[in-house]
């Protein structure tokens, strides 16, 4: 079925389709209308569950987490700051591997207050122990809804995951989704049957308990090796979403790069952009640039990136968030994977689009010229760049 929905309608349309059994939520700009459009399948009778309204983002998540360890499929939604407030019970669920979903309304931190896209809010959560995964599009924030409850409860996995989407440019803009048969998800996706104890007053046990530095090591550990084993996890659930729904997705996702030169690395919705700009610059002007658009940053996709750049002379990463102090995370995060790797190419990094602010096909000529200057000279004069910055009003 086809429907025009927001991207925040579609998050709500993909979590509905996977019959969770608790919505814990609490509303924050700009993911408010998923907890919305949940309590309305939940009071209209579309969907058996639970809906509880909390009194914090904090909250929200400890009543996931609660749930979860009863054996109960749930999920929510925030963003930026309510995510941040999260923060705490983020390490809990990952460390009680928990297969909670969220849906995350990428929205830039505070202070000042801004209530429009970048990636601050779940890159500065990419140490807490959750997969992550990022929408180009509203089909795709649907999509990557549903596979995550499948790539979570796996029993190879068990950690939480969560779906970033870029504010208002996908959470309130309307696009055309094919919405998946509820029979066909409830094939692809069997109820959550917990492999482990789960809290029970007939049988209690204890979860999450202390532990002295003789084991916390391992239990940390074992995180590590869940994460890296969610890596096969997640192909083997791309691949058999393509042959159920018929859609492609890939953890990095290549685009012109048989004779590419430069490769740029996206995240989010600018790779649309992205991809315009670059058909435009070979077809004027026969530039050899292509383009890869990261739809997931945890686990690290080391293995396809090497792979699909392993003839670039020049990588240019292109993202919303900064580490401030040091440049983007997403650029140190892959120019970590070359060290020690012979003829790596030249890595360059851009920041854009902060606080909301346009990224237009300008910036990425401009991105690409800085390129081909720092390819033509052998090396990289700046290592980290903003791009669009209005010098006049610092």
């Amino acid at each position: 079925m086809k429907m025009v929905i927001r991207g925040n309608m579609a998050t709500a349309v993909g979590a509905k389709l996977c019959r969770p059994n608790v919505v814990p939520a609490y509303p924050i700009t700009p993911s408010t209308l998923f907890p919305e459009k949940m309590s309305e399948f939940v009071a209209d009778g579309e969907l058996d569950a639970e809906f509880i309204t909390v009194e914090s983002e904090h909250t929200a998540m400890s009543a996931c987490i609660g749930a979860s360890v009863t054996g109960a499929r749930t999920c929510t939604a925030t963003a930026s700051q309510g995510l941040a407030l999260m923060h705490e019970m983020l390490f809990i669920a990952a460390g009680m591997r928990l297969p909670i979903v969220m849906a995350i309304g990428n929205r830039a931190l505070s202070a000042p207050i801004n209530i429009w896209a970048d990636h601050q809010d779940t890159i500065s959560e990419r140490d807490t122990g959750w997969l992550q995964f990022y929408a180009e599009n509203n089909q795709e924030s649907l999509d990557l809804m549903i596979m995550a409850f499948r790539i979570s409860e796996d029993k190879r996995v068990l950690l939480p995951s969560m779906v970033g989407l870029d504010a208002f440019v996908l959470t309130h803009t309307f696009e055309a989704v094919d919405v998946p048969d509820q029979g066909d998800v409830d094939k692809f996706l069997p109820p959550y049957k917990p492999n482990h104890g789960t809290l029970d007053p007939s049988n209690p046990i204890t979860m999450g308990a202390f532990v002295t530095p003789e084991h916390y090591m391992e239990f940390r550990y074992a995180i590590e090796l869940a994460m890296n084993e969610s890596r096969d996890v997640i192909d083997e659930v791309f691949e058999e979403y393509k042959k159920t729904f018929g859609r492609e997705y890939k953890k990095l996702v290549p685009y012109d790069l048989e004779d590419a030169e430069i490769i740029l690395i996206t995240m989010g919705s600018i790779s649309g952009t992205a991809r315009v700009a670059l058909e435009e610059m070979r077809k004027r002007h026969g530039k050899k640039v292509g383009l890869i658009k990261l739809t997931v940053l945890r686990p690290f996709p080391e293995k396809e990136l090497l792979e699909l750049t392993k003839n670039a002379k020049l990588v240019a990463v292109i993202e919303r968030d900064i580490s401030l102090g040091f440049g983007g995370a997403v650029f140190g995060e892959i120019a970590a994977k070359y060290v020690n790797k012979p003829d790596r190419p030249l890595i360059t990094n851009y920041i854009v689009g902060l606080g909301g602010r346009d990224v237009t096909l300008k910036d990425f000529n401009e991105i690409v010229e800085k390129a081909e200057a720092a390819l033509a000279a052998g090396e990289v004069e700046k290592q980290t760049e903003w791009i669009n910055i209005k010098e006049d009003a610092l």
